[in-house]
This record gives C-alpha cells, structure tokens and sequence, in this order.
C-alpha cells in the first residue's frame, strides 16, 4: 500500500539522509549542503507559505519524499507548484510511488499548473511524468547567485 503523507520533525534525520544521496546523484545539478537540507526540511515541516514536504510509505516503511514549492505563473496566470524534489529508494522505484505523488498533488491543488525539472538522461523519471500527462517546455533555465 502507498501512502503520501505530510513531511514531519521526525522524519527530519531520515529525510535529510536521503537528500545527501539524491543531491549526490547525476539528477541534480548541485550538491547542497547539510545546511540546505536542514533548511529545505525546516521550510517543509515549518509554517511557510512556499514549501511543503511528503514522506512516501509503502507497506508502512518510509521509502522515500517529496518537496514542493509553491508560486504564481504570470505565463499561465494561474498558481503553480514546483515539484522540487522527488526521491525514492533504489529498491521502491517502479512501484507506482511517483505517480501516485503526482496524482496527489493534482487532487489537492487542481487550479495550479505543476512543473519541474528534469535531467533528460533521467529516462525512468520522464517516463513517469510523461505517463502522468506532463510535457516538455523549450525553455532554457538560468540562475544568478
């Protein structure tokens, strides 16, 4: 059985574990830090109005999280969520988890667009969010830090 749940303070150590190896991985660009993580999770679990967080359990185990960000498209002129992290362990992958999160977070937020990014070698994740409806954007991101 999958569950989609809110992150919570106890899942903090747990979660932050799996970021260190998410953010590790050739699907994200950077590499974080300890102290992203505990932020990212802080934001999650915490009152801001920008993030929320969801632990994935199958069978009752925790297999992994999700983060999301929440803004406003003035493209599309509607609210829109970024699927910031999605992350299962190796072993939970191809159950079906990341479409249920998917599934979820349109049943909960159904006058938002979500987006998100992925690495195109990434073959597995894009042939999920493809399942789930989701198209490529031409768009060429940026950043100033």
């Amino acid at each position: 059985m999958i569950e989609i749940r809110a992150m919570t303070e106890a899942d903090a150590p747990w979660i932050v574990e799996m970021m260190r190896v998410f953010y590790a991985s050739p699907a994200v660009f950077t590499n974080g830090s300890d102290e992203i993580f505990q932020n990212d999770v802080a934001a999650c679990i915490g009152n801001s109005p920008y993030a929320e967080g969801f632990c994935f359990e199958v069978d009752g185990v925790l297999a992994g999280y999700g983060m999301i960000a929440k803004s406003f498209s003035t493209e599309f002129g509607k609210p829109c969520i970024w699927i910031e992290d999605i992350y299962l362990l190796p072993e939970y992958r191809g159950r079906g988890v990341g479409s249920r999160f998917i599934q979820t977070l349109v049943r909960d937020h159904p006058e938002s667009i979500l987006r998100l990014e992925v690495e195109r070698e990434n073959e597995r994740a894009l042939a999920v969010y493809q399942k789930n409806g989701m198209t490529e954007l031409p768009y060429l991101e940026m950043i100033l830090k």
